[in-house]
């Protein structure tokens, strides 16, 4: 999802670049040129056996960074890229990356390189208060070095996205624990407030210095998320969690906010409301469905002004397409050939 306005002018692996970021800059100003916003992408033949290469949280930790970078760039020759899908980077080693940095561990399972977690380390708040960043921390000047190389050898080839932001109340669970933590909410507000103050530091350093490291516009846009929200009242979400979204988000410009399971439901309204969160991502949880299972709650954030983000397959979007407003919404899908993407898009035009 592109979410800056960029100044240069062309994309080794987006032919039609300027026209896709045309088009993102309508939709983030609430307009459209001629049809929705359409992801697609679909693979290229390839002429090499050679494997794809295994960009995962792992091998970002452990592999050489420019043999990452040179893998990633690969990967992204394999994929045809159309509509308003942008080759991109995910500059990321771990949804809990950010309490990592603050001192946890990241830990993974042996069976699952493509995941890991930070175990918790604060056993009594006072203690630890307040939470930072320990410049000398050997994963965080990874990050920079990370950052720095993936903007070296992927400027003018694919875009960067900025890293994955499990700040708030996210990196206050990352470091407690989450049974922990709730009884905190409860038991030690005033400390939760305190921390929560620390939370908030840590984001504004962590967004400058891997956003000056990774050489993106000053406000780049991102995803940011409180996946602790499924866990909380409406009244704890509006004492911690929004004023710090908010915040955050004012920070970054063009948001996508990662909104996490059925749990996460009872924060509608204020999301709905919230200032600077424009474009919900819904995520409906194993189990729960598809996106076609909740035209009416996208229909309600849509009233409300704010867009939503449907993923699926053609059939799947094509059927929501007339049920939902063009202006406030992006389309996620795949296709077999770059015809098939191609055809797609043109059925959005004839069809809005």
């Amino acid at each position: 999802m592109n979410q800056k306005d960029v100044s240069q002018k062309e994309l080794l692996f987006k032919e039609d670049y300027q026209e896709a970021n045309r088009r993102w800059d309508a939709f983030w100003a609430g307009d459209m040129i001629d049809r929705p916003i359409v992801c697609v992408t679909a693979p290229k033949p390839v002429a090499s056996d050679d494997e794809p290469y295994a960009d995962h949280y792992y091998n970002r930790i452990h592999d050489d960074l420019d043999h990452l970078a040179v893998g990633v760039l690969g990967n992204h020759a394999r994929r045809h890229y159309g509509g308003e899908a942008i080759p991109s980077a995910f500059l990321s080693f771990g949804c809990d990356e950010i309490a990592a940095f603050c001192g946890g561990e990241l830990k993974f399972h042996l069976d699952s390189v493509e995941t890991n977690w930070s175990v918790p380390f604060v056993d009594a708040w006072e203690k630890h208060l307040p939470l930072q960043i320990d410049d000398a921390n050997p994963l965080w000047q990874r990050m920079l070095r990370y950052c720095r190389i993936m903007a070296e050898t992927c400027r003018g080839k694919i875009e960067l996205n900025p890293i994955d932001l499990h700040t708030n109340l996210d990196l206050l669970l990352a470091v407690r624990g989450g049974q922990d933590l709730c009884l905190d909410l409860i038991d030690q507000p005033e400390m939760i407030d305190l921390a929560m103050v620390s939370a908030r530091q840590v984001f504004a350093k962590v967004w400058r210095e891997t956003r000056l490291a990774a050489d993106l516009p000053l406000q780049s846009g991102a995803t940011l998320q409180c996946d602790f929200s499924c866990m909380i009242s409406t009244e704890m979400f509006r004492r911690w969690a929004l004023p710090a979204l908010e915040e955050e988000a004012e920070t970054v410009g063009r948001v996508r906010y990662h909104w996490d399971g059925p749990g996460a439901l009872t924060h509608t309204d204020d999301l709905i409301h919230s200032k600077g969160l424009y474009l919900l991502s819904y995520v409906v949880g194993a189990g729960n469905g598809s996106h076609a299972d909740f035209v009416e709650l996208f229909q309600k954030i849509q009233a409300g002004g704010k867009a939503v983000e449907v993923h699926g397959d053609i059939d799947m979007i094509k059927w929501m397409h007339p049920q939902l407003d063009p202006r406030l919404v992006t389309y996620n899908t795949w296709a077999p050939s770059q015809q098939a993407c191609d055809d797609l898009l043109q059925w959005f035009v004839q069809h809005t």
